[in-house]
């Protein structure tokens, strides 16, 4: 008789508080369910290899989302390909929203690749909030920052976006006017 394995309690709860949003961002940028879920599962179990370690360095979901990262993108890298959103319909028309919300109006104005581009922390917060509409709270947690660590980075995409697509900065009357 087969004795099933006996995964830690902790690490039973931390991964159903994140696989879906493992999932989730890994089917962004892999373009399939199937393929998030080869990723993720290589993923939690690179995690549970080093789980009492992870557990006393501290820092426990940025080391865990860093190990997420690192397989999502060896796998694009391997198949030699930009992440999904780039290249998908239905993730173009949840982008398109995202433009929307980064106030870019002309449709062809390499917005994909530009966001594709951003560093990793711009990028994830980006794709988190704009893309898989989280909240900025749950985004705060999921990537141990605060709220205003996140509003940060995405304040800090938004402006690179905006230099690197040659728009306008908003006048600062317009600014004040949105009572920003």
């Amino acid at each position: 008789m087969r004795v099933p394995l006996q995964l830690p309690l902790d690490f039973e709860a931390f991964y159903l508080g994140h696989q879906e949003l493992f999932h989730d961002y890994a089917e962004t940028q892999l373009g399939g369910r199937r393929a998030a879920e080869e990723a993720i599962h290589k993923a939690f179990l690179e995690i549970l290899a080093s789980w009492d370690q992870l557990l006393q360095e501290g820092n426990l979901e940025q080391r865990a989302w860093a190990v997420v990262r690192r397989i999502v993108g060896r796998r694009l890298e391997a198949e030699g390909r930009p992440p999904a959103f780039v290249i998908n319909g239905p993730i173009e028309q949840a982008l398109r929203a995202a433009r929307d919300k980064l106030r870019v109006m002309q449709s062809g104005t390499g917005l994909y690749e530009a966001i594709a581009e951003l560093p990793p922390r711009q990028f994830d917060v980006v794709v988190l909030r704009y893309i898989l509409e989280y909240p900025t709270s749950r985004i705060a947690w999921f990537m141990g920052l605060s709220d205003r660590t996140v509003d940060y980075h995405c304040r800090k995409a938004k402006e690179r976006l905006r230099v690197q697509l040659g728009l306008p900065a908003k006048s600062q009357e317009a600014k004040e006017g949105n009572g920003q």
